[in-house]
Order: C-alpha cells, then structure tokens, then sequence
C-alpha cells in the first residue's frame, strides 16, 4: 500500500528516533554510564540500635544476612517506562487492542506453538508473579501498534528456564499453522529478535501472523515478545499490531528498562 509523503515521512522520523535512542543507550552501557536516577519510595531506615543487633546476631551465628527484600510495587511502577521514553506518537493506551482476542486466541498442533499462543494471549508468559507487579500499556495510533510493558518478581531458576525454552522456539516453530477464533486460519512464523546485553538473562521473538479475514480481507500481525531478568525482578515486554511494528522500538525499551529497573533496585536495597 502507498503511503502519502507526510506519512513516509513521519514513519522515517519514528525510525530514526529509535535508532538514536538505541545509539544512546549504547553508549551509556559501553561506557558504564549511570542510567539517570529515578525517585524511588521506600521504607525509613531502620535504627541504628536495631541494625547493631542485626549485625552483631549474623557475626555470633557465623550466617549470612538474609538476602534483601523483593522491590515492592511503589518500586516497580517507578521503574516503567512512559510515553515520555518512546515520544510521540506513542500516548497512554485507551484499552485492551483488538487483535490480541481476534488472532492471539488460536489453537495449533503442536505443544510448544501452543504454549507460546496462550502465553502471549493470557500475557502471563512466566505464569503469575511471587509478589507485586507493575504494568504500562502505551499505544502508537499513527502505526496502529500496542506496546505493554511489565514488571514482576519471578523464581530466578524458573525464569531462565523459559527464557531458554523461548530461545528453542525459532526452530521448533519456525513456521505452523493456527486456527484464530476470529481470522480463520493463519500462518505463522516465529524468528529469534536480537536484544541488546541488558540485564541478567534475556530472550526475544517476533512473531507474524498472515491470512485472510472472515471478510476477505488480507491480515498481517506483528507481535515481538522480549523478556529480561534484572536479578529478582522481569520485565516482559510485548510490542504488536497490524502496522509497522519497528524491532528497534523493542530492543531500545529493552535496555532501558533493564538500566532502569536496576537503578530502582540499587536506590531502594542501598537505603534498606
């Protein structure tokens, strides 16, 4: 489809805007630049009388300290990210996007296909979380796409062990068939989404999803999946639509939110 000049236009800007936020967090990573500083709500340090104590029971027991406390969710909502990161034309989303019930609702053969499906359909790819969680959703109207954007504690094993299993899907499901609830049948293909060095542990895919309407009409989803542990805490990201999903939309809110996230945590624990 031929898109008028002002839109081409509008849609080059967006790209190069991510590739210079890219470029950014790049640098800031390979530099060892401190991600900014974000105000982080915690709880009053406890007093000295009682921190002595502490200090002086795990010396007599020859134990450890016990590990520092998961991020509480005041923590977490202040280690997404905002419209404010993607710039316009991404705003505040005004409800759930239409095509997560009309073509992420399938069913397929195989196990792990499947799995995958009801993962990115139910959006619990690590299944409900030990604590609190924190979620965005933003949209970019001009590309008809939705970002959401999450933050959660998880087991540590467990998340690795789905972020390995991701990392097998791009040739477990390299291309199947799916029936949707509303689209019929679909096409569907599922290739390995770099992502920068940020966090822990990290794995992502782009997913593409092609066939025709109940009305005839031609359909083409984008859905990419990224996940990244950043010690306790994962971020799960998934960015899709029927327009131009951009890969560096989702590799940038990757290594922005992991530098973030990890500053969150490092103000919280320092001050505990």
């Amino acid at each position: 489809m031929t898109h008028a000049p002002a839109a081409a236009r509008a849609l080059l800007a967006a790209a190069l805007s991510m590739t210079a936020l890219l470029t950014t967090a790049a640098c800031s990573v390979g530099g060892r630049e401190a991600p900014r500083a974000v105000p982080v709500p915690v709880s009053p340090p406890p007093s000295s009388a009682a921190s002595a104590t502490a200090s002086s029971a795990a010396s007599a027991t020859g134990q450890p300290s016990p590990a520092p406390p998961a991020l509480n969710e005041a923590q977490m909502k202040a280690a997404l990210i905002t419209e404010t990161d993607l710039g316009e034309p991404w705003m505040a989303s005004r409800g759930s996007a239409t095509w997560r019930d009309g073509m992420l609702k399938a069913n397929t053969q195989d196990a792990d296909c499947r799995r995958l499906l009801d993962a990115l359909y139910t959006e619990e790819l690590f299944g409900a979380p030990t604590g609190p969680r924190a979620t965005a959703t933003l949209d970019d109207a001009y590309n008809d796409t939705q970002l959401r954007y999450q933050v959660a504690a998880y087991p540590p094993a467990g998340v690795d062990r789905v972020l390995a299993w991701l990392s097998t899907l791009p040739e477990k499901c390299a291309g199947f068939r799916a029936t949707t609830t509303r689209a019929g049948a679909q096409l569907v293909e599922v290739t390995e989404l770099p992502l920068p060095e940020a966090g822990d542990a990290r794995a992502a895919l782009r997913l593409t999803m092609t066939g025709e309407a109940s009305d005839g009409m031609p359909t083409y989803l984008t859905v990419d999946v990224a996940a990244v542990r950043v010690g306790e805490e994962t971020i799960t990201l998934t960015n899709g639509g029927f327009g131009a999903v951009l890969p560096e939309v989702t590799q940038a809110m990757s290594q922005l939110g992991a530098d973030r996230l990890a500053e969150v945590a490092r103000q919280g624990r320092v001050r505990i």
